[in-house]
């Protein structure tokens, strides 16, 4: 094939913990949540996902690789985003036609644009476990509907094409503290997400993802929700009652740079969303023993310092997402690292991301806490920091499919 006739682009993009939960949908098919929420976009330097998109005309079919498996392309969510894609870029300004008319002969194919009737192949991968409860299709499909925006041309608000991948995807579509508006009208127009903050507004804020499992879960995040939907009395309750208050005063929080205020929110919400999970029937355990002594231990810090300084938060799984400040960093990756030890076999890994050190607790503060160690409790703790929103790569070596759009750079 040859490389003037196909278009290729790379991107990346960043996972999200969700501080104001999301959970259950008022429109399966259109993916609309019953209530808004509230994230951090983490630092792409630590978890991303990566897609390559290759559009020619060549090509007979649209093509998927996950991970370097090639998977079936007719998925419904994938149809859906990917429908949504060629019906934005159908409707482009002439002007950019004219302008793809006018490169189609040029060699530099990172700067063209592809005509939506062209198939596509795909290709993309995580730097993460994808079954370690990381939110993998929020970065995944985040990072899909933005590498395709770009090839194809279509430009404005982007979020709306996420969500149809994965409602936590619209809220990868931005960096630092985003929250994701549930919207009132019937085809989801206004159901987007946009900015609160960009990441250089907090840059003191810090997350260790304490990973306790790196299995998949027994009951998905949307098999869980529909549940929920159907049988919570509790779930209504938070939707239309308790989550506009907690938005307004997390954001409130965020803008002040108040962490205890967004720390205790956070734990608050994120133990009503698994309090939801026990009303479900029959009722749905996310949660193990591991996450419940995290929880525990991050109290009980908090009281010996006579102070909010670290909270948790918890998705549907049992990793724990702790968060702190850049003050207190060293001394609570300290004080986990002794209350959750690793195996010998495992030391050098335990601890990534971020270049930290860890301040071990003194012998006063372990009487205090009153806790004991939990050896082998955790696979690892990843440190990370918010990041920006989703990034093009213009690094040839960065590829995940050849300009003939097969595996390979």
């Amino acid at each position: 094939m040859a490389e003037t006739s196909s278009v290729r682009i790379t991107c990346t993009a960043p996972v999200n913990i969700a501080i104001i939960k999301y959970w259950g949908k008022r429109d399966e098919e259109l993916i609309l949540p019953l209530n808004s929420s509230l994230s951090i976009s983490l630092h792409q330097d630590q978890l991303k996902s990566t897609t390559t998109a290759v559009a020619s005309p060549a090509f007979s079919e649209d093509k998927l690789w996950l991970n370097g498996q090639e998977k079936s392309v007719q998925e419904s969510r994938l149809q859906a985003l990917l429908h949504e894609v060629r019906r934005r870029a159908a409707k482009r300004p002439l002007e950019d036609v004219q302008r793809e008319e006018e490169v189609v002969e040029s060699v530099n194919s990172e700067h063209r644009l592809a005509p939506p009737s062209w198939h596509v192949h795909i290709s993309s991968k995580n730097n993460f476990p994808t079954g370690a409860g990381l939110a993998s299709s929020a970065s995944g499909y985040a990072c899909l509907a933005f590498t395709l925006a770009q090839l194809f041309g279509v430009r404005g608000e982007l979020s709306g094409i996420a969500r149809r991948g994965s409602g936590s995807a619209c809220r990868s579509m931005y960096g630092g503290v985003v929250r994701w508006t549930h919207g009132e009208q019937a085809d989801g127009a206004d159901s987007i997400a946009v900015q609160v903050i960009p990441e250089s507004y907090w840059p003191e804020l810090r997350v260790f993802i304490l990973v306790v499992s790196d299995l998949q879960k027994a009951v998905s995040s949307s098999e869980g929700m529909r549940r929920s939907v159907a049988t919570s009395r509790l779930l209504q309750h938070r939707a239309t009652v308790l989550v506009p208050e907690l938005l307004r005063k997390a954001e409130a929080a965020v803008k002040a740079h108040d962490f205890p205020a967004f720390s205790q929110l956070a734990m608050c919400d994120s133990n009503q969303l698994h309090a939801i999970c026990l009303d479900t029937h029959p009722p749905i355990f996310y949660l193990n023993d591991t996450s419940r002594q995290i929880m525990r231990l991050v109290h009980a810090y908090n009281q010996a310092c006579a102070e909010i300084r670290a909270g948790y938060t918890f998705d549907a799984g049992p990793n724990a997402f702790v968060l702190t400040t850049a003050r207190d960093a060293s001394k609570l990756l300290g004080l986990i690292a002794h209350f959750f030890p690793p195996q010998t076999s495992n030391s050098k890994r335990y601890i990534r991301g971020l270049p930290l050190t860890t301040d071990p607790p003194s012998l006063e503060l372990q009487c205090a806490l009153g806790f004991e160690p939990q050896p082998n409790a955790l696979h690892y703790i990843l440190c990370t920091r918010p990041g920006p929103g989703p990034q093009c790569i213009f690094d040839n070596e960065a590829h995940l499919l050849n300009i003939d759009g097969l595996p390979g750079n």
